[in-house]
């Protein structure tokens, strides 16, 4: 295991993402995930694992898992939104704060901050190729960072946790010069970047998987949490010349299992190594309900780290 690096999964791998569905219980994921070898996970959408949190610490303890993190989307661009976010995100950060001391003494869990993607049609429509005449407007920008400043600052005011912002495909900040501009815009004592590889590699709207490292590079004083996710040229090539939507390109399989795609894990590994990133690496091929044989790519996602980058 390469400098105490430590690999988790998440629900999405199994088709529950974000509010497009549910495809299996909790249970049966959780059991999944660690009969293909991973020792952490994140909750998922709220109420997909237990909210009570006896129940998730037990469905933790009897498994011998860390919870990770917790994702919650919001329309930060609208300011009437903020509220009704802020409520959601301490709501999974003091759920998470409940269970921050099962498993690895030498983490806590992140609050996964993020737009609420798919939500406004250009970025929906046109994910995977973002041009700048689609970005936010300077006034946008102001509305956009503050809301998560707020947000990141009231989650370590209430429960002590630190919070880390999710680039993500078919939100406001999912090309390189979009992450670049959040960054630069809030306060690195209570924000960080989650770094997910492919999403970030869908969103240059190009194939290039050096680009990843050149970004890993770039953003590393930010650089708090992984995801590794791989990201199929041949699908989206198809997806950017055919026009399709974010969510038809995750339904060819954009993410495709690791190894398939253009991200060279054993560079990035290595470049983390290099970078003296230590901790968890969450693994995540975000498929839709029905889509493949999660547990079968959960253990080839398993054993191509293992091959190729020793972790």
């Amino acid at each position: 295991m390469k400098k105490n690096i430590q690999l988790a999964n998440a629900p999405c791998s199994w088709g529950t993402i974000e509010g497009w569905g549910q495809s299996i219980s909790y249970s049966q994921m959780l059991d999944e995930l660690v009969a293909t070898g991973y020792t952490g996970t994140e909750l998922g959408d709220y109420g997909f694992m237990p909210t009570d949190s006896a129940a998730l610490r037990k469905a933790l303890i009897s498994r011998n898992l860390t919870m990770l993190g917790a994702y919650e989307g919001v329309y930060f661009r609208d300011s009437s939104c903020h509220a009704l976010g802020l409520e959601k995100i301490l709501r999974n950060a003091k759920l998470l704060k409940s269970v921050a001391d099962i498993g690895d003494a030498n983490t806590q869990p992140f609050v996964v901050i993020a737009d609420e993607h798919s939500r406004d049609a250009p970025r929906f429509e046109r994910a995977g190729r973002i041009s700048k005449d689609l970005s936010l407007s300077a006034a946008d920008w102001t509305i956009f960072a503050r809301g998560v400043d707020q947000a990141a600052k009231a989650v370590h005011d209430e429960t002590g946790l630190r919070s880390v912002f999710h680039h993500h495909c078919g939100g406001y900040v999912e090309a390189p010069w979009e992450i670049e501009e959040l960054l630069a815009r809030t306060d690195s004592r209570y924000l960080g970047l989650v770094f997910d590889t492919g999403h970030f590699l869908y969103g240059t709207g190009m194939n290039d998987g050096d680009l990843v490292l050149a970004a890993l590079e770039n953003f590393q004083s930010r650089l708090w949490y992984v995801h590794f996710k791989d990201c199929s040229p041949t699908v989206a090539t198809h997806a950017r010349a055919q026009g399709l939507n974010y969510k038809e390109a995750i339904g060819q399989g954009v993410f495709c299992e690791l190894g398939q795609g253009s991200v060279d894990f054993a560079a990035v590994t290595n470049k983390l190594e290099q970078l003296n990133y230590s901790g968890w690496i969450c693994v995540e091929q975000d498929v839709l309900p029905g889509m493949g044989e999660p547990k079968v790519s959960a253990k080839n996602n398993r054993d191509h780290l293992a091959k190729v980058a020793g972790i």
